[in-house]
């Protein structure tokens, strides 16, 4: 057998280990974020400084700006699309 393909078959399976790893660790950073979104939009109150001390006249022009529709919703929601939408930065 070639010694680049013997190489080639111990490498591989490694390597395909490790990017099944790092995608993994990346999915459950992402989860732990958007578990983390959920719990600070849960109320008004623990999400005050984005909601109710917040101009609703800019929300609403940004929402629209980024083509969220904002009739008939809460403004919790709205705020949580912006945030889910252009990440917590």
């Amino acid at each position: 057998m070639d010694k680049n393909k013997r190489q080639f078959l111990t490498d591989y399976p490694r390597l395909q280990a490790g990017n099944f790893i790092e995608s993994f660790r990346a999915g459950l950073q992402t989860a732990r974020e958007r578990e983390e979104i959920d719990k600070f939009f849960e109320s008004y109150e623990s999400s005050y400084a984005l909601t109710l001390a917040y101009p609703d006249d800019i929300l609403l022009e940004t929402a629209r700006m980024n083509g969220i529709k904002t009739e008939g919703r809460e403004k919790i929601d709205i705020v949580k699309e912006l945030i889910l939408m252009k990440g917590p930065e």
